[in-house]
């Protein structure tokens, strides 16, 4: 079993930057990716960003591009999510999810464990 804890979420003003956090603990015994998704009420979660298990391939939502830089310190068991120029869309609770692959995925229903979510909120 695996635990995922996120932090960093917060309010915001719309133009600000916040960097979400998320611990992975646990039976980690294999190489895995990460990925971050994020959802508002009443709409799917939908994909953010994705890293691979040596961090030199990473994947974004076109909505994020430019704006987002997912990372990740193996030592730590640790993935971080950089927002920067975030808009009053990206507004949501975040989720970070893992996965037991060495490769990065866009979709759901790859992931193994999800985090409890973080909220963000940008004011406009």
């Amino acid at each position: 079993q695996v635990q995922l804890v996120e932090s960093g979420g917060g309010l915001v003003q719309a133009g600000g930057s916040l960097r979400l956090s998320c611990a992975a603990s646990g039976r980690i015994f294999s190489s895995y990716s990460m990925g971050w998704f994020r959802q508002v009420p009443g709409m799917a979660r939908e994909f953010v960003a994705s890293i691979n298990w040596s961090g030199d391939n990473t994947y974004y939502a076109d909505s994020v591009k430019d704006r987002f830089t997912v990372s990740r310190d193996n030592a730590k068991n640790k993935v971080y999510l950089q927002m920067n120029s975030l808009k009053f869309e990206d507004t949501a609770v975040y989720y970070c999810a893992f996965r037991w692959a060495r490769g990065a995925a866009p979709f759901v229903l790859e992931y193994d464990y999800w985090g409890q979510g973080t909220q963000v909120t940008v004011s406009s």
